[in-house]
């Protein structure tokens, strides 16, 4: 499985500039290591992996920058696990059709101990409400009070064949899960059932519906949450379902294609027993700093998450420990490189930060916590650069932006790659809202100029089909999956490119006076307007 990661043959690593790809190299292999146990946070393997990240930061010559003057910020939170043997039952015209958690549905439980709902009714509501302010409200004027919500994923865009007020092909921030189930929550739902489709989702539903069961986590103490669900139901288990209820998926698509669309009863009903177990853990961001030379109460800020899936039951092979190679041991050992290259040159301007989040995995929330409860002011935090990369590549001609049309910080990555002799490309997939999932967004939310981009696929060797290859088999076979393993044949060229030029955006913005700000039309400006008094 491996070989299908690594088309070229491996060559000699050579230095770029102040990044050493044999130093990533060696950080990927000790921190995707079984001896770190798949870097599950609140597992065995979170007290290894941040005591080499602080190590390795001291190294560097970090001066800890977490709480009480350590190089950790705690973050509480509740490790719910759901346990195997969960069931949905649809019931139609006094038959009933059994969906089992894992081959059929992904049953995601939100409160502890036992969930039980019986005979629920079903409404329909497309996208969801991508966004009432451009019209679009599925909700509006329907009770779904004590009842299942089915959706679909994306927005509308995805399959239109025009923009309907979305964007385009480009997945809104409205289009998330997340905000649908939250509109589903505030509406009444008791549960949301999101259909599985690959393009719309970006990922096959074998990352959930598996063999292993991987843990949710939310911060703690955990409340009481009226919506007692979420779930994502395999298209081929349930779009049978709906056709027996005389709804095909293509044509409810096109009802709820419209803004005048409105969530409606679908014949049936719906039953779901399932048991989670709750157990508080406290898992930790890891936090380091240069101070600045000059504005040291100013800052930027380097952030890549440590965690991955964790030690969990065992795949096909027999093998428990999803390493997490790739995500993001690579991330987090850019973030390493970057923090030594930076300690190794003339000191900047603004202060450094460099934080390795927890539990990005599980919903950004060692990123968002941090937010919540900043070590540093972010009205003077002048950008937050994201390394967060997808496949380790060898030597590309381009970097890949996430997100474009954002921040003033995109026209400085074109001069970094541009050193390079790189070109920066849109990113090719803006279906899959990159930008929306990783952990610069809770600062983007905040007004903080964020930054994400990743090594780019038209290989020096072979082109885009090539690189393509690469990012396919991934994506198919390993993302999240136990087979993201170090593979020794790793040259780390593409990484090395992607960590020289975050390095060198790193080191203009701290060199400036000036702040990066938002472009036009980027949804975040109002919030950075509104500290703007904080920077004068």
């Amino acid at each position: 499985m491996r070989n299908l990661l690594l088309p070229l043959a491996a060559v000699a690593l050579v230095a770029a500039g102040p990044i050493d790809p044999a130093r990533i190299k060696a950080d990927v292999k000790m921190l995707s290591s079984d001896a770190f146990d798949g870097r599950g946070p609140g597992e065995k393997g979170e007290a290894a992996t941040i005591a080499y990240l602080a190590r390795q930061m001291a190294g560097a010559g970090l001066a800890p920058a977490g709480e009480d003057g350590g190089w950790f910020q705690k973050v509480p939170l509740v490790r719910l696990d759901t346990l195997p043997g969960g069931t949905a039952t649809i019931r139609l015209r006094g038959q009933a059709a059994v969906l089992r958690d894992g081959p059929d549905l992904d049953i995601n439980p939100t409160n502890a101990g036992v969930t039980d709902v019986r005979d629920a009714p079903l409404v329909f509501a497309g996208w969801g409400a991508p966004d009432p302010k451009r019209g679009w409200d599925a909700f509006e004027g329907v009770d779904v009070r004590g009842k299942v919500v089915v959706m679909l994923a994306g927005d509308p865009d995805l399959e239109g064949g025009k923009d309907l007020g979305f964007g385009g092909r480009a997945l809104a921030f409205a289009g998330r899960g997340g905000v649908k189930t939250a509109a589903a929550l505030k509406a009444g739902a008791l549960g949301v059932l999101f259909i599985h489709e690959e393009a719309a989702y970006s990922w096959p539903y074998a990352q959930v519906g598996g063999s292993i069961r991987v843990p949710s986590l939310t911060y703690a103490p955990l409340k009481p949450n009226p919506l007692q669900f979420s779930a994502i139901v395999r298209g081929g288990a349930v779009v049978p379902l709906l056709a027996r209820m005389g709804y095909g998926l293509p044509r409810l698509k096109t009802l709820a294609r419209t803004p005048a669309f409105r969530a409606f009863k679908l014949p049936g009903s719906i039953s779901v027993r399932a048991t989670n177990r709750a157990t508080p853990v406290v898992s930790h961001n890891v936090v380091g700093m240069l101070k600045g030379a000059e504005r040291p109460n100013e800052y930027v800020l380097y952030g890549a998450h440590w965690d991955a899936n964790g030690h969990n039951g065992p795949d096909a092979r027999g093998d428990s420990i999803r390493n997490g190679a790739v995500d993001n041991a690579t991330g987090t050992a850019e973030l390493l490189e970057v923090a030594r290259a930076f300690a190794a040159g003339k000191r900047p301007a603004r202060s450094i930060v460099f934080a390795a989040w927890t539990s990005e995995e599980k919903g950004l929330l060692g990123a968002e916590w941090f937010a919540q409860h900043p070590l540093i002011p972010l009205a003077r935090t002048a950008a937050v650069i994201n390394l967060d990369p997808h496949v380790v590549l060898p030597a590309a001609r381009n970097l890949e932006l996430i997100g474009p049309g954002q921040s003033g910080l995109e026209a400085l990555l074109g001069q970094a790659a541009a050193e390079q002799g790189l070109r920066v490309d849109p990113e090719p997939n803006p279906e899959a809202g990159w930008y929306f999932r990783s952990d610069h967004l809770p600062f983007a939310q905040r007004g903080v100029p964020a930054l994400a981009f990743r090594a780019g696929r038209d290989l020096k060797v072979g082109g885009l089909a090539a690189g393509q290859r690469v990012v396919g088999a991934y994506n198919a076979r390993c993302y999240h999956q136990p087979c993201d393993q170090f593979d020794p044949r790793w040259t780390f060229a593409g990484t090395a490119q992607e960590a020289l030029a975050a390095w060198r955006v790193g080191q203009m913005v701290a060199d400036s006076r000036q702040w990066p700000g938002w472009l036009p039309g980027a949804p975040w400006a109002a919030a950075q307007e509104a500290s703007a008094a904080e920077r004068r």
